[in-house]
């Protein structure tokens, strides 16, 4: 039987991107996020509108999305509640955010110059994506429960670099599909094709905190 819910985010199971990208002084900022996918070369992604990574997309119109994998999982957590903008806005104030300027070094990773655009890729993540923004667009402004202002990103993908590891064959060019095991996001928990890698610190908080349009007046 069916029941009619409203949870507070849809996050179904989607892949956990690491995006580096340079900030104004040239730093490099990396930033984790889960709403992302792909058709052909193409990427589309979903940002908060105060974001570091937005503010450097706007700016410089290059990144490369680093795909994480189980093996990343302790990375990513610790990057979970933090944020390259110094001036944090309200709602991440809210949802316990902390101003980090180095992403790399607070996540444990290691940068690795990329070939055709400025911002490093991460050595340890075995799908690292080049990109180049094609289009920045606000996206659900008709939608009442989404609480921040956000933003879809369009980028056309430059070149692939993908770890042999996860290859068919030695000279092969596809993806051995049992060999890539994406970490991936359900409603605020990380997961891999065995299940719960760990516990999120995103998943911390009480649910309410992503639903302000649940709070009665």
């Amino acid at each position: 039987m069916h029941r009619t819910i409203e949870p507070a985010i849809h996050y179904w199971g989607t892949p956990v991107v690491l995006i580096s990208s340079l900030n104004e002084d040239g730093s490099a900022n990396l930033a984790p996020m889960s709403s992302a996918w792909w058709l052909g070369w193409s990427c589309m992604l979903g940002l908060d509108g105060s974001s570091q990574t937005l503010l450097n997309l706007k700016r410089q119109g290059e990144c490369v999305l680093n795909l994480a994998s189980e093996a990343n999982a302790e990375a990513v957590n610790r990057l979970a509640l933090c944020t390259g903008t110094p001036q944090l806005p309200l709602h991440k104030q809210w949802l316990g955010y902390r101003h980090v300027a180095d992403k790399f070094g607070e996540a444990g990773l290691s940068a690795q110059p990329s070939e055709q655009v400025a911002p490093p890729r991460v050595r340890e993540c075995q799908v690292q994506l080049e990109a180049q923004v094609v289009d920045i667009r606000p996206f659900g402004t008709q939608d009442p429960r989404l609480p921040i202002a956000s933003c879809m990103v369009e980028l056309r993908l430059l070149s692939a670099h993908v770890d042999e590891a996860i290859l068919q064959g030695a000279q092969s060019e596809r993806i051995d599909a049992e060999a890539w095991q994406p970490l991936m996001m359900k409603f605020r928990q990380l997961h891999s094709g065995g299940g719960q890698v760990l516990p999120s610190r995103l998943a911390q908080g009480p649910e309410e905190r992503y639903a302000p349009w649940k709070r009665r007046v």
